[in-house]
Order: C-alpha cells, then sequence, then structure tokens
C-alpha cells in the first residue's frame, strides 16, 4: 500500500508541475502579445503586462544579459526559453 501512495504521490507532483509549465508558457506568450501594443500606465492592460513580467522576468533577465535583442528591437529570449520549457514538458509529461 505504502509504494502505491508514492506512485500516486509522484504522479501527482508531475501533474502538477506539467500544468505550471504549461502557465508559465502562456504567460510568456502574453507577455510577448501585449508587447505589440501601446500599453497606458495605470491600465489594465498595463497591470496585467506588469503582473506577466513579474512572473517571467527572473527567467527571462538573465537570459538576455546572455543574449541581448538583436538590433536593441528584437528579443529572443522567449523563443529560448519556450524551447526550453517545451523540452522539459516532452520529458516530464505524458
Amino acid at each position: 500500500m505504502h509504494d502505491l501512495a508514492m506512485i500516486v504521490a509522484a504522479g501527482l507532483i508531475t501533474n502538477v508541475l506539467c500544468d505550471l509549465l504549461l502557465v508559465y508558457m502562456l504567460c510568456i506568450f502574453g507577455v510577448i502579445i501585449l508587447s505589440w501594443f501601446p500599453l497606458a500606465p495605470g491600465g489594465a492592460g498595463y497591470t496585467v503586462w506588469r503582473v506577466l513580467r513579474q512572473v517571467t522576468d527572473p527567467v527571462m533577465l538573465p537570459l538576455r544579459r546572455l543574449i541581448p535583442p538583436i538590433g536593441g528591437v528584437f528579443d529572443l529570449s522567449p523563443i529560448i526559453v519556450i524551447v526550453i520549457v517545451q523540452i522539459i514538458r516532452s520529458a516530464l509529461c505524458h
């Protein structure tokens, strides 16, 4: 019975981690999409963008320091993080 409980717990943890990785990836897409629009400080869109940046910046900022935006405009860090998250999800999730 103890082994079964461990297997169920491991499966639950894996499922939660897979879901969190998916939500993180959706946050990255949100930051990308909102960056295409002018956002007024204090507006709803700006508030959402700030929250998404707070979630994604801890991973993105160190990567941006390693790989600065091309021409100062085109930021590759979201693409790289999305690819890494997808690799982790494909290895971890069924």
